[in-house]
């Protein structure tokens, strides 16, 4: 039985990017969401305490599935295992008061009685 993939999810919340790893990742009924299942944090073992990793850790607490829109996902992987996450800060532009706008994206197609 082939094991369980396991896919890591880069994306922008706000002024900062977060890596994570879950389990289920697959296009939601909502238009222009990703669904994202099972999060997927490591186990370790080791006296030091990575914030970054505790923070998301408690942010994704007691989630059972998360919505993201696909403007925001920067890159999606498949990996052969999970893998530390982390939380950075996007680098203001120069200038640092312009901040992109969201992009929507393309509507649904629409159809035409032609």
């Amino acid at each position: 039985m082939p094991a369980q993939p396991v896919y890591k999810v880069i994306f922008q919340n706000g002024t900062q990017v977060y890596e994570v790893f879950a389990r289920q990742i697959y296009q939601s009924d909502m238009w222009g969401f990703i669904e994202v299942e099972e999060f997927v944090f490591g186990e370790r073992s080791q006296i030091v305490v990575d914030p970054s990793e505790e923070k998301l850790k408690n942010e994704f607490a007691g989630v059972t599935r998360s919505y993201i829109p696909m403007q925001a996902i920067l890159r999606i992987d498949e990996v052969d295992k999970e893998g530390a996450v982390k939380v950075s800060d996007v680098k203001p532009a120069e200038g640092g008061n312009v901040a992109s706008f969201p992009f929507a994206g393309s509507g649904p197609p629409q159809i035409s009685d032609e």
